[in-house]
């Protein structure tokens, strides 16, 4: 289906058009033509002359409508009774037989945000998501016939290409090596610009850069979300602490072992492990207290 619709397409071509300056010099010279030859005509009361100075003058209206002028980053799409004759991109002042109508169509770099967007993502949450879309026309040819309004058409691709992102990946936590809406943000909105490239080629258009700019849980899961993040946040740090803890103590009884401080039994170690442990591990200031008999007192 996408081949047949390329091949249908309107290529855009140059126009053959005029520079405006030189048929610009030849409407001067031909309204002086008319002026001289209707005053001349009339002073010598000669008909054919008036009759000439006015034509002449018709002529001279006539070219005048022919002009037109092209800005840079702007293009003109020439048509004549519905056929499209090619696209004037020379800028300056032009001009083209008047018979011709001329359509401008700026190539300008355009930038839209999009709406926020309520979707799910890969694990079925719903989330708010919202892109920064820098895109431009490529084939003005392209964009004028081939959709309706181009402007309108990329602003619904993108919410489209969008919710297809979307449901591809999780919002976080994604399975094993599987990148996430919020940990891979750049290679999502690479995907999501190659995305939007195939979408938009049918309309001429091409796009220069894709940002997400908004990512977020819904606000009816936002809490629950955030208390979850919390959690796993506590527990990886948690984690943590007892690993760094679990290092010390190995270490503290490796060197009283090796300096001969003190012989520790068996019990006597897995009471200073349990003590040192709840030092390094707990979360208030430990208390010490000052045994004065013996462990086994």
């Amino acid at each position: 289906m996408t081949e047949a619709r390329n091949l249908n397409a309107t290529r855009e071509h140059p126009a053959s058009t005029m520079n405006g300056g030189l048929m610009l010099l030849l409407c001067v010279i031909a309204f002086g033509a008319a002026i001289w030859l209707v005053a001349t005509g009339g002073r010598a009361d000669d008909t054919p002359l008036v009759l000439g100075g006015s034509l002449t003058m018709f002529l001279a209206i006539f070219l005048l409508c022919g002009f037109y002028a092209v800005q840079p980053n702007q293009a003109v799409v020439l048509t004549l009774f519905g056929n499209y004759k090619g696209t004037d991109r020379k800028t300056g002042l032009r001009w083209v037989l008047p018979w011709l109508v001329r359509k401008k169509v700026s190539t300008r770099v355009r930038n839209v945000t999009s709406d926020k967007l309520k979707v799910n993502d890969k694990r079925g949450n719903p989330i708010e998501i919202a892109a920064n879309v820098v895109w431009r026309v490529q084939d003005s040819a392209q964009a004028s016939f081939d959709v309706e309004d181009y402007a309108v058409f990329v602003n619904i691709q993108i919410d489209s290409g969008l919710r297809a992102i979307a449901s591809h990946y999780a919002y976080d936590h994604g399975e094993e090596h599987e990148p996430t809406l919020r940990a891979e943000a750049d290679l999502i909105a690479e995907r999501l610009k190659v995305e939007l490239e195939e979408r938009v080629a049918v309309a001429g258009l091409t796009i220069d850069e894709v940002r997400l700019a908004h990512l977020a849980y819904a606000p009816e899961i936002a809490g629950a979300m955030l208390r979850r993040q919390q959690a796993e946040a506590i527990l990886a740090a948690r984690r943590l602490i007892v690993l760094g803890a679990v290092g010390m103590v190995e270490t503290a009884l490796q060197s009283l072992s090796e300096r001969g401080v003190v012989e520790l039994d068996e019990e006597r170690k897995a009471a200073m492990v349990s003590n040192l442990l709840v030092v390094l591990c707990g979360d208030r200031d430990a208390q010490p207290v000052v045994n004065t008999g013996t462990l086994y007192g």
